[in-house]
């Protein structure tokens, strides 16, 4: 029950009604001559307030609190006038903008929120946070910015992205910001709903090898995208295999090349889990040393797999290509890239090309082997001109692309020592990977799916 008003208590206020009111309606006048005023005032005011300089302080701190309080005060009538004027012109409704909302990049999400208070009514709705993109162009995002995020998505969290899509380096080091230790708490948190997840994507984050553990809460998630992973990564797969059978769409690049190769014994979780992901129709594994005959399993064992892109792995020659083009009669593969690769032998391209002509590998629609050093010609040289049967593979087989592009000069500027070059490129990919992404989504039917593979591979043509 509300205590009563005493009559002193509402004689005050209705004086200082009064007096805010006679402020309000105080006649318009340069701001010069309303400065002026309120100067002599107040100085008059501190002059026969008392020679005590406490006093004078405490009026002068009376005086900024005043101030301030009219200040917020006015600030609140405002966002009230620019609420009621945003709901009355605002064109949808809280349950369509709460849709476009969660379109919306999360830093966007963020700025409209403090547009208006209709605005952040709409952007605290947990589906506004379905999709939460946290990477940034330079630098990490702290890791309590992400624990709020994710307490606002609850349930609802269905796409998160994390890090920096340029390297990072140890000088950038910081405990508050996002790192495999933190993610491997999340695992952990009541907050985040794993299981309800169905993308994730890790950029460039440090001690990433700690954070597969998260991995283990996520067994619906359809597409993985990890950049800058370091060795050891083997147990990766062993995670994926048992926790995340689901997986549609897997990229990943690694920074550090670990001093073996892997071959069929070392990447045993590689291949059990290529073989035994009943949905994965895409796989990316950037600067692997893998095996030729890894990479002949890993284009065969899978019934399901459409793209295949090893690029810049040091180690493949193109043998296992013998082996595609010949034995993958049933093979649903239709993209293959392996560009950069850095011993990619010219005559197994050749013979890659010559089968093509001859009929065989009939599901593939497209193939990239252009390399910025050329290919390996049979003297052991660099070969920069490959004569391959280009026409006649175009008049045979129009159903086919073989992108061969390679620098008629090669020199230091084409293999720089820093890593800007590395930086672009993975936001090529990112980009190209969200393009193949949307155009995947949308085609309905065989003809449609494999134009939008074709055009999804002519944009990494740009790669570096």
């Amino acid at each position: 029950m509300d205590s009563p008003t005493s009559p002193t208590q509402n004689s005050s206020s209705v004086h200082a009604d009064s007096i805010i009111s006679s402020l309000l309606s105080f006649p318009d006048s340069s701001p010069l001559s309303i400065a002026s005023s309120f100067h002599r005032e107040l100085e008059q005011a501190l002059a026969s307030a008392s020679d005590d300089a406490s006093v004078q302080e405490r009026l002068v701190d009376r005086t900024l609190q005043l101030v301030s309080l009219l200040l917020e005060s006015t600030k609140r009538s405002f966002r009230k006038r620019a609420t009621a004027h945003n709901s009355s012109a605002w064109f949808l409704p809280p349950e369509l903008t709460v849709k476009v909302f969660s379109m919306v990049d999360t830093k966007s999400l963020m700025r409209a929120a403090a547009c208006c208070t209709m605005f952040n009514t709409c952007a605290m709705d947990r589906f506004a946070y379905a999709h939460v993109d946290l990477t940034t162009a330079t630098s990490q995002v702290d890791s309590k910015v992400v624990c709020n995020l994710i307490h606002r998505a609850g349930k609802e969290l269905r796409s998160l992205k994390l890090g920096s899509l340029a390297r990072t380096y140890p000088s950038d080091c910081n405990p508050s910001l996002v790192n495999g230790p933190f993610l491997s708490t999340l695992s952990r948190n009541p907050d985040f709903i794993g299981n309800r997840l169905k993308s994730l994507g890790l950029y460039n984050i440090r001690s990433m090898n700690s954070s597969f553990e998260v991995l283990s809460v996520c067994s619906n998630l359809t597409d993985l995208r990890i950049v800058g992973l370091n060795n050891p990564y083997m147990h990766l797969f062993k995670i994926l295999t048992e926790k995340c059978r689901l997986i549609e769409y897997l990229f990943i690049e690694t920074y550090q090349l670990p001093s073996t190769i892997i071959d069929t014994v070392k990447g045993s979780h590689l291949i059990k889990f290529v073989t035994n992901s009943p949905n994965l129709t895409s796989l990316r594994l950037i600067r692997f040393r893998l095996t030729d005959e890894v990479a002949r399993i890993l284009a065969q064992s899978s019934r399901t797999l459409e793209y295949l892109n090893l690029s810049r792995s040091p180690t493949i020659n193109g043998r296992f290509l013998r082996d595609v083009r010949n034995r993958c009669k049933e093979s649903p593969l239709k993209t293959l890239i392996v560009r950069n690769c850095l011993k990619l032998q010219e005559k197994e391209v050749l013979e890659l090309c010559n089968s093509l002509i001859k009929g065989n590998f009939k599901s593939i629609r497209h193939i990239d082997v252009s390399n910025k050093r050329g290919l390996v010609s049979d003297d052991g040289k660099r070969s920069y001109k490959p004569k391959f049967p280009l026409q006649k593979l175009k008049e045979e087989r129009s159903d086919v692309t073989l992108v061969a592009e390679f620098p008629s000069l090669w020199s230091v500027k084409d293999c720089p020592v820093c890593h800007e070059e590395d930086d672009e490129e993975l936001r090529e990919i990112e980009m190209m990977e969200d393009d193949a992404s949307s155009s995947d989504a949308s085609s309905s039917d065989d003809e449609s799916s494999d134009a939008s593979s074709s055009d999804d591979e002519s944009s990494e043509d740009d790669l570096g």
